[in-house]
């Protein structure tokens, strides 16, 4: 299949790697060009739990170098979905699905605005873990599942084509026919760990080892599921700390992409995380101060780290020799 990833962070890295080394024609774009030169220069290598590998791809900063493509993977912040969809243009042909992969709530509706319901796919990834090591280099801690499911209405026969070549790139792949509760048992897991390991600088396993820190995260997750119930969405979640406990243990090295953003003074997706229970939650009645109380510090945490940024850069400006 002839697929481009259109965002190669840490996790369309991942993507962009297995993709490729299991045959298929794969372009990566970014807007990143250290990152995007390293792999022209010397490939892409992935490692971690699928091996240890370099593989070598198209890769450009201008979606208008790939051409008509089967596949355009969004696979970007939830901020940047918009403004990706709009530049996938270029790729899209008159046969071209569109599959959009992110944390979080909210980032569907921003490629359907775009590129239309009847082309979308939504995809949900657990249990990765990635990071970039360096740039043209990504590791990942774990490989638990990625679903997939239309954007509207049950499973058809593309979605099971568009399944078929990520397990042939090693992938465990399920597709569902309602794609809403499965984001939201995505986000429940997002909601217990971004929030909080971005705020203390924890690892997965930090939080789950430290008793306070677990309480706070712990009760992220519950008010999510209180507000998702709340919504009329469907859970099959009996237990909710265990749900979110098993979640965390199976990648307790993880430092999810939140904490990630915040360490490199990059915007971060609280907004679409923790915040989003906070919007839904009022949007239902169902008061979320937890999460409410995480997002405040994250943004806290974002704004004063970009203020002094903003200051040193002032200071080594005005600085006499």
């Amino acid at each position: 299949m002839r697929i481009c990833v259109l965002g190669v962070g840490a996790m369309g890295s991942v993507y962009t790697g297995l993709l490729a080394a299991a045959g298929h024609d794969v372009s990566a774009v970014d807007t990143d060009s250290e990152h995007i030169e390293a792999i022209r220069a010397n490939g892409l290598r992935v490692e971690g739990v699928s091996g240890d590998r370099i593989v070598h791809v198209t890769a450009t900063t201008d979606p208008r170098d790939v051409g008509s493509i089967e596949l355009v993977v969004i696979a970007t912040k939830a901020m940047h979905v918009r403004d990706a969809a709009r530049s996938a243009g270029p790729m899209i042909g008159a046969e071209t699905t569109v599959l959009t992969i992110q944390n979080g709530l909210g980032a569907a509706d921003e490629a359907a605005a775009i590129v239309g319901d009847e082309r979308l796919m939504v995809g949900v990834a657990g249990g990765f873990g990635a990071s970039i090591v360096e740039p043209g280099h990504v590791h990942h801690h774990g490989m638990e599942l990625l679903r997939l499911g239309e954007r509207r209405g049950p499973v058809k026969e593309r979605t099971e084509r568009v399944a078929e070549a990520w397990q042939r790139a090693g992938f465990r792949v399920k597709t569902f026919d309602d794609m809403d509760e499965l984001i939201w048992e995505k986000l429940i897991c997002n909601v217990c760990f971004s929030g909080v390991c971005g705020v203390l600088e924890l690892t997965v396993g930090e939080v789950l080892d430290n008793a306070d820190a677990w309480s706070i995260a712990s009760r992220c997750a519950q008010e999510a599921l209180d507000v998702a119930n709340g919504s009329g969405i469907s859970l099959d979640i009996d237990d909710c700390e265990r749900y979110v406990h098993d979640f965390g243990r199976a990648i307790p090295g993880a430092r999810p992409s939140l904490l990630l953003d915040l360490l490199a003074g990059r915007p971060c997706e609280i907004e679409w995380i923790n915040g989003a229970v906070v919007r839904e939650g009022r949007a239902a009645g169902i008061a979320a101060p937890t999460n409410e109380l995480i997002t405040s510090l994250v943004l806290a945490k974002e704004a004063a780290a970009r203020a002094r940024r903003l200051g040193d850069r002032r200071s080594s400006q005005t600085r006499t020799p």
